[in-house]
């Protein structure tokens, strides 16, 4: 009981010490509100307010009918330039996409022809080049063969596609990136917070305090998993209860419930990761720029930004070891098609195995640098 005591008394005073930090009580803030709602809605579901150019060579009825076919809130309203300002506008950044209509184009489309038109991509806008590539393409042929016709023909497949999109009907990407970015959220606050009490003990010479106390290191370490683990906790929960559910209005499929308890679980690694590396650094720099050697895999590799089978093999069979690839592959089954315990019971049992490996070996390095420092 006495241990007992001793942990929750070492973590309440890590709760007071971190509400005595303000720079960590407005990134954890910040991080679970604005930067939630802003990984939602940054990136625009459709094309929206894409700027073109339009090089009108043939001054025809149907080159005009092409320009004015593009229209808001796709595209705004077409700039006229000349064929000698395509290329400045584009190094510029002024225009997404230049059409070049050749002169003569209307007469050789009636002759039956098959004229060539012109159009420039700035590539470096990634999101709008994809899409709107398509978008051109369908207007202007559209229009073309409106113009030759002189009615617009819908054209009936041979074979009728019927698409049905599950756990994300309308494929919103807030509903996707909302939830994503609390993923990566909880990453890198728990190995922040855990970390830096480490470090602020060292700092500001704490920690030859507790040398002296009837304390363990397997007790100094615990009273900052769970103190820190519950701060993140709280705030991961307060994220998907009122940002995402709240003020994106984005549907949870599965119980909070047992999102909760996997993150809890996937805490007791990450924040033993973090005093981990805290053991190995000796300030605060160099304590973010090794965290950033090891964060960026695991948030770019976990299978929440791109899908695992896409990754080469070597990269697949590393990242089982990483507990983020299982949190990601058990949220995601929870919240997004409200799966149970039932087929998330893998997950668990690997999360639980890598939460122990990574206290072990946080905690037998915290007992060295401890003792080196007594």
């Amino acid at each position: 009981m006495s241990s007992v005591a001793n942990i929750y008394h070492l973590g309440i005073k890590e709760l007071w010490s971190l509400l005595r930090d303000p720079i960590m009580l407005v990134l954890i803030i910040y991080g679970f509100t604005v930067m939630i709602y802003v990984a939602a809605t940054a990136m625009p579901e459709s094309l929206s307010k894409t700027p073109i150019a339009i090089v009108d060579e043939d001054r025809s009825p149907l080159s005009k009918r092409i320009a004015s076919a593009f229209q808001p809130p796709q595209f705004l309203v077409p700039i006229q330039v000349s064929l000698a300002e395509v290329d400045a506008g584009l190094d510029a950044g002024l225009f997404t996409f230049s059409l070049d209509i050749p002169s003569n184009f209307q007469r050789d489309v009636l002759a039956g022809h098959s004229p060539a038109i012109q159009l420039n991509v700035d590539a470096t806008r990634m999101t709008q080049a994809f899409t709107g590539t398509g978008y051109v393409q369908q207007i202007v042929l559209g229009e073309v063969d409106e113009f030759v016709k002189g009615y617009r023909e819908n054209v009936t497949p041979a074979v009728e596609l019927l698409i049905r999109a599950r756990f994300n009907p309308n494929l919103t990407q807030a509903w996707f990136g909302s939830v994503m970015e609390i993923m990566n959220m909880v990453t890198m606050l728990s190995i922040i917070l855990s970390g830096a009490a480490l470090i602020r003990e060292r700092e500001h010479g704490t920690i030859e305090h507790l040398l002296v106390m009837p304390v363990t290191p397997g007790e100094i370490m615990l009273g900052k998993i769970w103190s820190m683990g519950l701060v993140v906790l709280i705030a991961s929960t307060f994220s998907v209860l009122v940002v995402v559910q709240g003020l994106l209005q984005v549907p949870i499929e599965g119980s909070i419930l047992l999102f909760i308890m996997l993150t809890g679980l996937y805490l007791f690694s990450t924040t033993s990761l973090g005093i981990f590396i805290a053991t190995l650094t000796r300030s605060m720099p160099q304590f973010g720029l090794l965290m950033m050697l090891i964060l960026l895999p695991m948030l770019m590799l976990s299978g929440g930004v791109t899908p695992r089978e896409s990754m080469p093999m070597l990269a697949r069979n590393l990242m089982e070891i990483v507990p983020s690839t299982h949190f990601v592959a058990a949220t995601q089954a929870v919240l997004y098609r409200g799966a149970g315990l039932d087929v998330i019971w893998s997950q668990i049992i690997a999360l639980t195995i890598i939460g122990l490996v990574f206290f072990t070996a946080a905690l037998a390095h915290f007992r060295k640098s401890i003792s080196q420092m007594a």
